[in-house]
């Protein structure tokens, strides 16, 4: 195990994804293709980061640099980008993905951010109306608890508080 990121990093987690290069092989995708499908998978060396991205800036990673192998080989073995995923979920299981697939339970993981937001900004809103609705012109003034004065008193100092007595 290296300590020398924030988070503990084991440096024999590479496992070998191997598949036998198809008939006829030719590369399934271009190299910046390649360079993009693995933003998508997560480097298992427990640094958090993709694989392009651990390999490009953890160069004391060595787990980085192995799986990029492995997808060079399937790459150039002829499996398109769904049958690399599926190979490499076969052997790290889904802790392999930057993001959850969306199927099952999964969903809820997706949907749930989304559906609180929703739910806050309707509460949200709801409460803003009531609070800036105004009171209903020509509506006595509610009673102060402690004054004693009546409604018709306490609507004329508010008219004169507004201003509206002259």
């Amino acid at each position: 195990m290296d300590t020398s990121n924030l988070f503990p990093m084991d440096q024999g987690a590479a496992l070998p994804v191997r598949r036998d290069p198809k008939p006829g092989a030719k590369p399934s995708m271009t190299n910046d293709e390649r360079d993009a499908f693995e933003h998508h998978l997560r480097c298992q060396c427990g640094c958090t980061l993709d694989v392009y991205t651990c390999r490009t800036t953890d160069f004391a990673c060595r787990v980085s640099p192995a799986m990029h192998r492995d997808v060079m080989a399937l790459v150039a073995g002829g499996y398109s980008a769904q049958e690399i995923i599926d190979a490499f979920t076969g052997v790290y299981g889904e802790r392999v993905l930057m993001a959850p697939a969306k199927r099952g339970f999964n969903l809820l993981g997706w949907a749930l951010p989304g559906v609180a937001v929703a739910v806050g900004a309707a509460v949200i809103f709801t409460l803003l109306r009531q609070w800036r609705r105004p009171a209903a012109p020509g509506s006595a003034p509610a009673a102060i608890p402690g004054v004693d004065a009546s409604p018709e008193e306490l609507a004329r100092i508010e008219a004169a508080v507004r201003g509206e007595d002259r």
